[in-house]
């Protein structure tokens, strides 16, 4: 697992593994989540998340 977070575009990423993404969904105001061709998760994409994350 992998988590980074980028302060200029206020997102966090969270990654459980390196695979291709087939399609992405916004499962939660803010939150995408990224699926692989399987439709298992892949990784997290959390927006604004100085104002959600604590």
């Amino acid at each position: 697992m992998k988590i980074v977070y980028d302060k200029e575009t206020d997102t966090m990423t969270i990654t459980f593994r390196d695979e291709r993404i087939r399609e992405s969904d916004e499962v939660r105001p803010g939150v995408i989540a990224d699926f692989d061709y399987e439709g298992k998760i892949v990784r997290f994409e959390i927006l604004s998340a100085s104002q959600v994350v604590t």
